[in-house]
């Protein structure tokens, strides 16, 4: 299970080498990220069919999380969606429940993903085409009110040519971390736009950012964003 967070992420799949993709996504889904506090258990997720014809969704919960930087998909049956499979009419909505059924009481935070495929259309498949799938991998976390708020410590080292940022976070709970950039007085080192990912809590995440050609010795300023705030910190380099 530990390579399915990779096939699962991908945005579309099934392209095939000299075939021309037909059936643009017409899925749309809202919230792209869900929170509960308990003791809250369920939450909705609202899917939007923005095509002309009648569309087949599929809709599946997998336990979430992190060990040695690697991210691990795993099947649960402590939270479910309801219902698993639909058919949403052309321009139509639909509304998803995800509910944790466990009776087991949340310790600090549970993290989990929901996956949300568009299902291809057997009949309208043409020869010399192939459907596009589109897939929304979606976090969802479930929350103790008592649970401690991310807790991180930064480390940055030469690997390869390049850098690799680790984060290890001491916290209860997760850290999402977005447009990243390291620099050495007027020099930026690396940068990466957007969302680069999460650490969830006592766990620890890295990320390749940037190329290791031109770093001096001394720290490295780190700065990016998160959903608590603005980072901004001075991170040392190990490593050759």
């Amino acid at each position: 299970m530990r390579s399915m967070l990779k096939s699962i992420a991908a945005a579309a799949l099934l392209f095939a080498s000299g075939l021309t993709p037909v059936n643009a996504a017409a899925l749309r889904v809202a919230p792209t990220t869900v929170e509960m506090i308990a003791p809250d258990s369920a939450a909705v997720f609202n899917l939007r069919n923005e095509a002309t014809r009648p569309l087949n969704v599929q809709v599946r919960v997998f336990q979430w999380s992190q060990e040695n930087g690697v991210e691990t998909l795993q099947p649960t049956r402590d939270v479910v969606a309801s219902p698993p499979s639909a058919q949403l009419s052309p321009g139509g909505d639909y509304v998803i429940r995800v509910v944790r059924v466990s009776k087991q009481p949340v310790r600090s935070e549970e993290s989990y993903r929901i996956v949300i495929d568009e299902l291809p259309d057997p009949s309208r498949r043409k020869a010399g085409t192939v459907s596009l799938v589109v897939r929304h991998v979606l976090p969802v976390f479930f929350r103790s009110p008592d649970a401690s708020g991310p807790d991180v410590e930064w480390r940055l080292t030469r690997s390869k040519g390049g850098l690799v940022l680790a984060a290890q976070n001491n916290g209860g709970s997760r850290l999402r971390l977005s447009d990243v950039k390291l620099s050495q007085g007027d020099s930026v080192i690396g940068q990466r736009k957007g969302l680069v990912g999460y650490v969830l809590g006592g766990t620890t995440m890295q990320w390749s950012i940037g190329r290791a050609r031109g770093l001096s010795s001394g720290s490295v300023t780190l700065s990016g964003k998160s959903d608590v705030g603005a980072i901004n910190a001075k991170v040392a380099v190990s490593g050759r």
